[in-house]
């Protein structure tokens, strides 16, 4: 098939992530012809680019479009919907129940998912409570963000004052409400999905902490992710679990649950704590979830047999039979078919 892959470029950036040649090695690998397109904030000449290619499948990748870091996606993949152009991961509706988490924590508890107790703190109105008093100690991080943007060691808060200057911290730094959550103190989990109708939860993977120096916050945030040369970054790695065969069901079926609860496609990751009495409570759902090689996603696919070029085209296999079966797309009027004209029946002979 002819692919196209479709990717973000970062301003000033001259070369898309590495994610991008990767994923194109793994489908060349299987016989596609692949081509990568870069997007940055002009629609109509995404659109241009897109028509003149004429892909099979767009491979989407994109992770956020023009200054829009909280909706641009949600439009991207909603053009692609309109240009009836197949493609992987989620769609409008999904990603934006990913995008608001006090929704998508909404979802999750009509479907009897557990959850850490929360409260949402909108600039310039009083707080929406999620259930519950809260428990002290909180952490605070933007509402709609992605990629740990607006978490770091401060996020995690032990009085009201602090939890308050946070608070407005997000509201100045990121002009995004605030999401407090009961802070979850034990160990961290993430467990990748794949698939629609019978969706595979894969081995969890765990997030060590062990090399971060004590009294630091064990959490994985901004530094951690992306400054490699962090002290954060170096302490912190992410391993196959070592689970109880009972533990790993339970995180596994935990995951399938928030994974049908807000409706991922094609594949994702959900972000989970268990607590030091033994509850898990999910975290994030994260769809159209980073695909680098050396990911969790990826690490998990390879603990459970699935090598990164099969996962890659797994997804493609996924996306096509998705569109395939899609409802909701009404098929293309044919042409009524040419007859001769005959002549108008006797009025009388026609009379029953």
């Amino acid at each position: 098939m002819k692919i196209t892959i479709l990717a973000y470029l970062e301003p000033g950036a001259t070369e898309p992530d590495v994610v991008m040649p990767q994923v194109a090695e793994a489908l060349e690998a299987a016989g596609h012809k692949t081509q990568v397109l870069t997007v940055h904030s002009d629609v109509p000449a995404m659109i241009a680019a897109i028509q003149q290619a004429k892909p099979d499948l767009i491979y989407n990748l994109v992770e956020s479009f023009a200054d829009d870091i909280m909706g641009g996606l949600m439009g991207v993949v909603g053009v692609l919907d309109l240009l009836q152009i197949p493609y992987t991961g989620g769609g409008p509706g999904e990603l934006y129940l990913q995008e608001d988490k006090a929704l998508a924590k909404r979802l999750l508890a009509y479907e009897q998912v557990l959850y850490p107790d929360y409260a949402v703190f909108a600039p310039g109105a009083d707080f929406e409570t999620g259930g519950g008093k809260l428990r002290m100690p909180l952490f605070v991080k933007p509402l709609r963000m992605e990629a740990s943007l607006g978490i770091d060691e401060a996020s995690l808060v032990r009085t009201t004052k602090e939890m308050m200057d946070r608070v407005q911290y997000i509201h100045t730094k990121f002009g995004d409400a605030a999401l407090v959550e009961e802070y979850i103190e034990g160990r961290e989990f993430y467990v990748a999905v794949l698939g629609n109708q019978d969706p595979v939860a894969f081995p969890p993977i765990e997030m060590d902490f062990s090399g971060l120096p004590d009294g630091s916050v064990p959490v994985l945030d901004g530094k951690a992710k992306w400054d490699t040369t962090s002290e954060r970054y170096q302490g912190t790695k992410a391993v196959v679990a070592q689970l109880a065969a009972e533990l790993k069901a339970r995180l596994q079926n935990a995951a399938l649950d928030a994974y049908r609860a807000l409706r991922v496609r094609d594949y994702g990751r959900i972000d989970m704590r268990l607590s030091t009495d033994g509850e898990i409570h999910v975290i994030e759902v994260n769809a159209n979830c980073y695909l680098e090689k050396n990911s969790e996603f990826a690490m998990a696919a390879a603990a459970h047999g699935i090598d990164y070029g099969q996962l890659v085209n797994k997804i493609v296999e996924l996306a096509l039979h998705r569109w395939e079966t899609r409802a909701g797309i009404r098929p293309k009027k044919r042409k009524k078919r040419a007859t001769k004209k005959t002549a108008k029946p006797d009025s009388a002979a026609s009379k029953p």
